[in-house]
């Protein structure tokens, strides 16, 4: 199913000069520089006049962090004011905060293994729970983990959430959000596997959506989706978005949910034409306002949808961009992109 558009603006906002290089983990504090030069400008594309109630015209991509191997999995701890996210191949979380920059606030934090993995081992998507734990989706040990220690005193030990579907490892869970009744989705795709796909030690042969009900085992939702990577919920908990990173298919799919928490009809949200899968990324993590609008990570950078599946605007922050979090308390919304965390100001809610 193809959407159609029809631009109505085009707003640029042009970053041009180029970051200095930095060892890995370097910080910016309190300054914030420019996007470093790529092949693509940066800059904001609002398609739709409905995008303007949502990105100002004027808002600048900011760099806060640079250095990394891979970032993902974006989370904001409004309580205490800081960001997290992951760090994927070198297994660590880091902690960014306003004036302070960042440091590793956790390692190992996805495999804990003594066999050494070099393909991405560490956590990939990153929630908090109600009761202000930080859940893991960890690549290496294959499975939903939850910290033991407080978010203000992080340790690298773990309660296993869930770990198999039926007796099976999981692939290697990448991305995961919870419902307000206490139901967590995520997604478990293979790119926490050596060889991927074909990795011999692949146990389960599909790349699924599960459901785990608060104390209860995986269900799976549904093992249709060829890559499942990013989900999300809408603000009534009664929509879940699953993008799909598939190279041959990036789409978005939408699951309207039955009284269980399970499929009462999936339909596509949004096709990415062959012309707009030509910049570089795939559909990866999305995040949800408390308005309904779909901020999801694709072909060169965020894309923006209002909850019918027009595209409103893009942010283009010309690298591979992985995920996002929308911090609502500042009006901010953090990328990790690549090497880099960059965030843009969003109008307030």
């Amino acid at each position: 199913m193809k959407n159609k558009h029809l631009p109505l603006v085009v707003i640029f906002i042009v970053l041009m000069a180029a970051c200095n290089s930095h060892s890995a983990g370097t910080e910016k504090k309190d300054s914030v520089v420019s996007v470093p030069a790529a092949n693509a400008p940066k800059h904001i594309s609002i398609l739709d006049a409905e995008g303007m109630n949502l990105l100002d015209s004027n808002a600048t991509i900011e760099v806060i962090a640079e250095g990394y191997k891979w970032t993902e999995g974006p989370v904001y701890v409004s309580d205490s004011d800081y960001l997290l996210f992951s760090d994927v191949p070198a297994n660590r979380i880091y902690k960014w905060k306003q004036g302070k920059g960042a440091g590793v606030y956790l390692e190992p934090s996805g495999y804990t293994g003594t066999i050494p993995k070099e393909k991405e081992p560490g956590s990939n998507g990153l929630v908090i729970d109600k009761k202000g734990k930080l859940v893991l989706c960890q690549q290496g040990n294959r499975q939903i983990g939850r910290m033991k220690s407080s978010l203000n005193d992080p340790r690298a030990v773990f309660d296993v959430i869930v770990s198999d579907y039926q007796g099976k490892k999981f692939n290697s869970p990448n991305d995961a959000v919870y419902a307000a009744n206490g139901n967590l989705y995520f997604t478990d795709p293979p790119y926490g596997l050596e060889k991927g796909i074909k990795d011999s030690t692949k146990e389960i042969p599909f790349q699924g959506i599960y459901l785990v009900k608060p104390g209860g085992k995986a269900l799976l939702f549904t093992d249709k989706v060829s890559y499942p990577n990013g989900i999300a919920l809408s603000p009534d908990n009664k929509i879940l978005y699953i993008s799909n990173s598939d190279s041959d298919n990036k789409e978005w799919t939408k699951y309207e949910l039955n009284d269980q928490g399970l499929i009462a009809k999936a339909t596509v949200f949004y096709h990415v034409s062959a012309e707009e899968g030509k910049l570089p990324g795939n559909p990866d993590g999305m995040k949800v306002n408390a308005r309904g609008y779909i901020f999801a990570t694709g072909p060169g950078g965020i894309w923006v949808f209002n909850p019918a599946g027009k595209v409103l605007a893009r942010i283009y922050t010309g690298e591979l961009t992985a995920n996002c979090f929308i911090d609502q308390v500042h009006n901010m919304l953090y990328m990790t992109c690549k090497s880099y965390v960059m965030r843009v100001k969003l109008k307030p809610e």
